[in-house]
C-alpha cells in the first residue's frame, strides 16, 4: 500500500487535514455551531462553481467563499441561538447563489472545469499530486498550529462565555477568529471527503470524543486522533476495496467509531446505575 505514490500523497494530506478537522470540529460541537459546518460545505461547492464558471482554479473559489462566509457567521453571530438564525439565513442565501452559478456553469463548454467541480463535490484525495499533497499538508498544519495557539481561551469562551468575558477573554474576537479558521479547515477538508460529506469529518469524530471524555483538552486531542484514525482506516479500506470511494470509506469508519463510542457510553451508564439501584434497595 505504501509503495504507491498516490497512497502516500493521500495519507500525508489526509492525516493533517483530519487532525485540523478533529480539532475544529470539537470546538464547533462545544459551541453549538455544528450547523455552521453544514453551511460551509454548501458554501465550498458554491465557491467552486463560481470559480469554475469564471474559468479559474476551483480551489481559489472555495477557499475565498468558505473563509468569507465563516468570517461573516462569526461576526454576526453572538450566542448559539443567534448563530442558528445567522447561519440559516446565510445558508439560504448561499444556496440561491449556488443555483445561479450552477445555471451559468451548465452552459459552459469547459470539460476540465466540470471535472474539477465534480472533485470538489465528491472529494479526490487519491488524485492529489505530490505538490498538492504538500500544499494541503502545509495549510492544514497552519490550521492546527492556529487552533492550538488559541485553544485555552477558546475552550474557556466556548464552555462558559459569560465568565470568560468577565475575566477579560476577548470572546467576540475569538468567535470571529474561530469561524474564519473553520472556513479554512472546511475548504481543506473538501479535498479529502468532498463538499457532500464534509460535515461527517468535522462533527462525527468530535461527537465521539465528547462521549468518551468530558475533559475539554483531552477531548480536543481525542477528536483529532479519532479523525486521523478515520482517514487512515477509510483510505486503507478503499485501497483494498477498489469499488468503494475513499470519501465514503472515511465517513463509514468515522461513523463506526462514533457508534462504538455511543455503545461504550451506554454500557458505562448502565454500569453506573446498577450500584445506585442496589443502594436504593438496601436502604429500603
Amino acid at each position: 500500500m505504501f509503495t504507491h505514490e498516490f497512497m502516500r500523497n493521500a495519507l500525508l494530506a489526509g492525516s493533517v487535514i483530519a487532525l485540523a478537522c478533529g480539532l475544529a470540529g470539537y470546538v464547533a460541537v462545544l459551541r453549538g455551531q455544528v450547523f455552521a459546518g453544514d453551511a460551509l460545505s454548501h458554501v465550498a461547492f458554491t465557491g467552486a462553481l463560481a470559480a469554475a464558471a469564471a474559468g479559474i482554479d476551483t480551489r481559489i473559489g472555495l477557499f475565498i467563499a468558505t473563509i468569507a462566509v465563516g468570517t461573516v457567521i462569526g461576526t454576526l453571530g453572538r450566542r448559539a441561538a443567534a448563530d442558528d438564525v445567522v447561519i440559516g439565513n446565510v445558508f439560504a442565501w448561499v444556496l440561491g447563489i449556488g443555483l445561479l452559478f450552477l445555471a451559468i456553469f451548465s452552459t459552459s463548454t469547459s470539460g476540465g472545469s466540470g471535472i474539477e467541480a465534480a472533485r470538489t463535490l465528491f472529494g479526490s484525495i487519491f488524485g492529489l499530486s505530490a505538490f498538492d499533497a504538500r500544499l494541503a499538508a502545509t495549510i492544514g498544519l497552519g490550521c492546527v498550529v492556529a487552533m492550538l495557539s488559541i485553544a485555552r481561551p477558546l475552550l474557556f469562551a466556548s464552555l462558559d462565555p459569560d465568565v470568560a468575558a468577565a475575566q477579560g477573554v476577548p470572546t467576540r474576537l475569538l468567535g470571529i477568529a474561530f469561524a474564519s479558521l473553520l472556513g479554512v479547515v472546511a475548504a481543506e477538508a473538501v479535498q479529502a471527503v468532498g463538499a457532500l460529506l464534509l460535515l461527517g469529518l468535522l462533527a462525527t469524530p468530535a461527537a465521539a470524543a465528547r462521549l468518551m471524555t468530558r475533559r475539554p483538552f483531552a477531548g480536543l486531542a481525542l477528536a483529532g486522533g479519532l479523525a486521523v484514525v478515520a482517514v487512515w482506516g477509510g483510505l486503507a479500506t478503499s485501497y483494498e476495496v477498489s469499488s468503494l470511494p475513499p470519501s465514503s470509506a472515511i465517513i463509514a469508519v468515522a461513523v463506526a467509531i462514533y457508534t462504538t463510542a455511543l455503545a461504550g457510553s451506554w454500557v458505562r451508564g448502565r454500569a453506573t446505575l446498577r450500584p445506585c439501584a442496589r443502594a436504593v434497595r438496601w436502604r429500603r
